[in-house]
């Protein structure tokens, strides 16, 4: 047993199995990884990285294994897939998410290619764990993923914590120990109590607020749609395979950017480095766009295909467009289990917060063209043209 000092959860203790984890080149390789991508352009203390979140998600799941009462061995499998959970993650974490999804075919949560060889395949074995276990633990087919795979799992819960507490936000507490307690086993794996609807409800708000002031904050946004188009130019040129980059950490893909023999990805890395940013040329709701057109031209092909129409009906350079159609946000839900009547309902049945809820994330929805600060106007008529946006109103138009 080792204790490590955690800045949101204080002594975190760590066990045999975690212990021999911990320095595994998966695990090592997560501290040079940022949680938050390039929301330190917006909170400079946001620095944080997925190792430090890996450990805490680790510590509440063991809570959680105590608090149901689980054997040693299923503990060993939860806190495990607990610690491992993030290995699956690319450079800058969500930031390259799409290109895992779309040129791999898999996101971060399908790791069992990373499990299940090497030395961490050989560190599970060893500790009588199954790699394939864990990577359906990880990937939300285990029964008991849900105690780190859902909408009220210890993943959001040290998340929430501890993104408020490196950015300064105050809008991530989360009531980590009464969610915790009001944890209950099912048939199928893990629900709440009703006792603890209170608490799902503060974490659903905390997650609602924090998604406009935090994780979708537009600064972070336009850096990351600058950097998709850097990686995207540099693959065109380099010939580098996309998987080798992947498994890459920030540092070093970032520098195989600034240094790309594509001009595009050199810029626009030069740019990020220096904080010369793109500006916003349009930001809309989905009040303002067709709602389903747009979602059919996500992915990063057509985001390229629409900022090309724009820059050229905008007679600008089509490196200087960037266009940023994020999915729209699934609805938050939760099994919920009634002692009444002893049965399990959704959250949405209990919760008439929940609804409202999962409407404001709708409404928080925006779609963005951003471009240079000298082209911002030319750039605005062009992408209102191309994509049928209803004109903005003085109460649409943001602050640079």
């Amino acid at each position: 047993m080792k204790i490590i000092k955690d800045p949101v959860h204080g002594d975190v203790e760590v066990g045999e199995t975690a212990l021999a984890l911990l320095d595994s080149p998966a695990l090592q390789r997560l501290r040079h990884i940022r949680q938050l991508g390039f929301a330190h352009l917006v909170y400079p203390g946001a620095n944080h990285t997925r190792f430090e979140h890996s450990l805490g998600t680790m510590h509440l799941a063991a809570v959680v294994c105590r608090h149901l009462g689980l054997d040693a061995a299923e503990s060993d499998l939860v806190t495990a897939s607990a610690l491992l959970h993030d290995v699956g993650h690319g450079p800058f974490s969500h930031v390259t998410e799409a290109f895992m999804v779309e040129m791999m075919g898999k996101g971060h949560q399908d790791a069992g290619d990373l499990l299940g060889e090497g030395e961490t395949a050989g560190i599970l074995e060893d500790r009588g764990l199954d790699p394939a276990e864990v990577a359906a633990m990880i990937n939300g087919t285990h029964r008991y993923a849900g105690v780190i795979h859902g909408d009220l799992d210890v993943d959001r819960m040290d998340y929430l914590l501890r993104d408020a507490h490196y950015t300064g936000v105050p809008y991530g507490l989360v009531d980590a120990g009464r969610l915790i307690r009001a944890t209950v086993r099912t048939e199928n794996g893990v629900a709440l109590d009703a006792s603890g609807i209170n608490a799902a409800e503060s974490l659903l708000i905390a997650r609602t607020l924090m998604r406009p002031v935090v994780y979708y904050h537009h600064v972070s946004r336009i850096a990351t749609s600058m950097f998709h188009l850097a990686l995207l130019a540099h693959l065109e040129e380099s010939g580098d395979e996309v998987g080798v980059l992947m498994r890459m950490d920030d540092a070093a893909l970032f520098t195989r950017l600034l240094a790309s023999p594509d001009e595009t990805a050199r810029d626009l890395a030069r740019r990020l480095y220096e904080r010369r940013l793109y500006k916003r040329a349009v930001y809309v709701g989905r009040g303002q766009v067709n709602a389903a057109a747009v979602q059919a031209r996500t992915s990063l092909a057509e985001s390229r295909q629409i900022a090309r129409e724009v820059a050229e009906a905008a007679g600008v350079r089509e490196e200087t467009v960037l266009v940023d159609i994020p999915p729209f946000p699934t609805d938050m839900s939760m099994e919920v289990r009634v002692r009444e009547r002893n049965a399990l309902v959704g959250l949405e049945q209990v919760s008439p917060l929940l609804t409202t809820l999962n409407e404001t994330r709708r409404e928080q929805w925006r779609l963005g063209v951003y471009t240079l600060p000298d082209q911002r106007e030319t750039v605005e008529a062009a992408a209102v043209e191309v994509l049928h946006i209803k004109k903005p109103t003085q109460q649409d138009r943001l602050p640079v």
